[in-house]
């Protein structure tokens, strides 16, 4: 364990950001996931919505540092794929 100030104050905003990234990033899987729900039940109102919002969130993950920009990108290319399969 951490012995002087400094270290412990590291020891403190880690655990505070380690919780924001893990919440911000279960949110991103949440949002996704009704992606891929609305598909299966072809809700294209669901869809579009879900993933106008999935989209944002992956964006302002890597804006915040959270998530890697090309992981961010990889993410959102795959979701675009599978929404555009859905017929109109």
């Amino acid at each position: 364990m951490a012995n002087h100030a400094s270290a412990l104050k590291r020891v403190k905003q880690t655990k505070k950001r380690r919780l924001r990234n893990k919440s911000c990033k279960s949110t991103i899987n949440t949002t996704v996931k009704k992606v891929c729900s609305s598909l299966e039940e072809k809700d294209a109102d669901g869809v579009k919505t879900y993933y106008k919002e999935a989209v944002s969130r992956l964006d302002s993950a890597v804006s915040k540092g959270i998530l890697h920009r090309r992981t961010a990108s990889r993410k959102i290319s795959r979701l675009t794929r599978k929404v555009s399969e859905l017929p109109s």
